[in-house]
């Protein structure tokens, strides 16, 4: 079980789920399960020996007719999700999909925060999360690109008690984000240049270069160089729907 405050769960919304799931078995080998939720709608859980690790779901016609692009969403666990979403309201924050139950697995809310960057609030019951974490093909850090990182930081140690200081001798204004003792991620500035506040997903990868060179030859691009962050190397990636992603390679927690 997570504890309040923690990255728990990934899903993707694309235009073309077959596509999407072709692409990212391809990339990081994953086992498929097309799970039903609906007439012809399928939920895809993802695996890695037989651990879940994320999911692969048709993009909200509503979503598709604003023009949305495919994007990977992240999800916070909460013990309250109507509580936080609340909260979240007074902050400043848009609740554009109030609280609602998901089945038995839980109870979730779709929010975005004061700088457009969005996020979902999950409650568990019998998805508690994801059930494998920093290793290879899964998800290893969410990175909030704002450009306010100082008012970012604000709302969301308002809103989860997270703690946030900037990384000593960055290149660049780099926060990290603490929930009680563990680190849960980051703040920066938009890469590229330019782009919308979001969430950004990393997976765990054995080693960057080979890694894109499959992202490129599975019809995937790169979205920016390289880089080096000491601990290990990154890459910012789209996947042929358009959703990006980041791609590390280095140290992780166990």
């Amino acid at each position: 079980m997570y504890e309040p405050g923690t990255f728990s769960w990934i899903d993707l919304n694309t235009t073309d789920q077959g596509a999407a799931k072709a692409f990212y078995v391809g990339l990081f080998g994953w086992e498929v399960e097309d799970m039903p939720v609906g007439d012809g709608v399928f939920y895809s859980m993802v695996s890695i020996g037989s651990k879940r690790v994320a999911a692969i779901s048709p993009q909200p016609e509503q979503q598709r007719a604003a023009g949305v692009p495919p994007m990977w969403n992240s999800y916070i666990t909460v013990t309250d999700a109507d509580a936080v979403a609340d909260s979240a309201k007074l902050l400043g924050a848009t609740v554009h999909a109030p609280p609602f139950d998901v089945m038995q697995a839980g109870r979730m809310a779709v929010i975005q925060d004061p700088q457009g960057a969005f996020f979902e609030l999950w409650q568990p019951r019998e998805h508690a999360g994801a059930a494998l974490v920093n290793a290879p093909g899964s998800l290893c850090w969410n990175e909030l690109a704002s450009s306010d990182a100082e008012a970012s930081a604000t709302f969301y140690r308002d809103l989860f008690g997270w703690t946030i200081t900037a990384l000593e001798d960055s290149p660049i204004p780099y926060l990290i984000i603490h929930n009680g003792e563990a680190t849960n991620g980051a703040i920066s500035q938009p890469e590229p240049t330019g782009a919308p506040p979001h969430w950004l997903v990393y997976f765990a990868v054995a080693d960057v270069e080979p890694a894109l060179a499959k992202v490129a030859a599975l019809g995937g691009a790169k979205l920016a160089e390289p880089f080096d962050m000491g601990i290990g190397h990154t890459v910012i990636v789209r996947d042929p729907q358009g959703a990006a992603f980041a791609l590390y390679a280095g140290r992780l927690d166990s």
